[in-house]
């Protein structure tokens, strides 16, 4: 109990005092977050969108695997990466290992099935009342799939939100593809990994409060979201 009282005064201090490193790092952790949860939402919802308001053979089995994939280890998403990225691999002209384009790259791998997934459950909870009185009005098929949209707006950006949650707390494949070099591709989850290996038990949990805290806050913005 004390070690976690410490890491509350730690953290509480660390935040108020307006500590630069910890600033950066949690600065750094939120652009590579949101960069990859608006890259994954540009991409995925429209995927959820096709996947959802076609009819093709297979379509359910390909839904069971994108649901299958919510629980994609982060550690096999970073391993993928990292083979895609050296300097053996397809991509390693790029030269972007152990930069923060790398745990973008990974993140967004990470989180497309959770986007695409709740993206097709948002619009499958459209009441079909909502599609049957569009068409009944003279809709065409273009304005009958944004009037759907519209009405699970709510739901497809907490599908958003959600994914922003992954990403934000993910570490293997940070570590793998980030290299958790200070100043430059260090995030809260890989810092916490840092200093638990060393020893520094109050600081760790210091920077995981932080972390906590930020996730709370999408949390709280995504319930909202799914009240509306």
């Amino acid at each position: 109990m004390d070690e976690i009282a410490h890491a509350f005064v730690t953290a509480l201090r660390l935040i108020f005092t307006g500590d630069k490193e910890v600033l950066q790092i949690a600065g750094r952790t939120l652009a590579i977050a949101f960069s990859s949860m608006a890259i994954a939402a540009m991409l995925f919802i429209p995927l959820g969108s096709l996947i959802y308001f076609h009819s093709f053979w297979g379509k359910r089995l390909l839904v069971n695997i994108i649901q299958t994939l919510f629980s994609l280890p982060t550690v096999f998403v970073g391993l993928l990466v990292f083979i895609t990225l050296s300097k053996s691999g397809p991509l390693g002209g790029l030269e972007l290992l152990f930069t923060p384009g790398a745990m973008i790259i990974g993140q967004v791998i990470l989180i497309s099935p959770i986007i695409t997934g709740l993206t097709i459950s948002s619009l499958s909870g459209v009441n079909q009342e909502v599609r049957d009185t569009a068409v009944s009005l003279g809709a065409t098929r273009f304005q009958t799939i944004k009037t759907v949209m519209l009405e699970a707006r709510y739901a497809t950006v907490t599908a958003v939100l959600i994914g922003f949650g992954r990403a934000i707390s993910e570490v293997g494949s940070a570590i793998i593809v980030g290299g958790n070099i200070k100043g430059f591709t260090r995030t809260l989850t890989t810092a916490m990994s840092l200093e638990t290996s060393t020893g520094n038990i109050e600081l760790s949990m210091a920077l995981g409060i932080i972390l906590i805290s930020l996730a709370l806050m999408v949390s709280i913005l995504a319930n909202r979201l799914q009240q509306r």
